[in-house]
């Protein structure tokens, strides 16, 4: 990521964080993309009993209002709010607390035991590691925090 991509990011979470506090929504996530020539700025929220549509449309009028007023972003984007779905990613210590006994998915950057994705029980967390107990052979494996590419919430179909 570059750091102009990372400062419109940290800058546009600066801008979201009170307007979702504000009414009573969580912050899940933000990015700022460039996909297929065009740039996205993506907010991911949350709220007990999940998010809706409805929802989803008054965050994002009230943050475009701000985002307007802040002339944060100088190419044109598309805004998306949505919610984090069914994979939704493991970030901040409140994501860690709330999958702690659930099954998650992680993916790391290199290759392990000849496999770079895995699902398990997360057992345990810290600064530096992540602990599931895997389900492939119910083995507990530890996982240093800087060799995952991404952890989420695991889900079935």
């Amino acid at each position: 990521m570059s750091a102009r991509t990372e400062a419109i990011e940290n800058k546009a979470e600066a801008l979201l964080l009170p307007l979702l506090e504000e009414m009573n929504y969580e912050f899940v996530d933000l990015e700022y993309v460039k996909e297929a020539g065009t740039w996205y700025l993506r907010a991911y929220a949350d709220k007990e009993g999940g998010i809706t549509v409805d929802d989803c449309e008054i965050i994002s009028r009230a943050f475009e209002e701000k985002l307007d007023a802040a002339d944060l972003i100088e190419e044109a984007y598309i805004l998306e709010v949505s919610s984090p779905g069914l994979g939704r990613p493991l970030k901040k210590e409140r994501d860690y607390v709330r999958a702690m006994g659930q099954r998650v998915e992680i993916r790391t950057y290199k290759i392990i035991n000849h496999e770079k994705e895995f699902t398990g029980v997360l057992q345990a967390y810290d600064d530096q590691s992540v602990t599931i107990v895997s389900d492939e052979d119910e083995q507990e494996m530890i996982f240093q925090k800087p060799d995952i590419a991404l952890i989420r919430m695991a889900f079935d179909f």
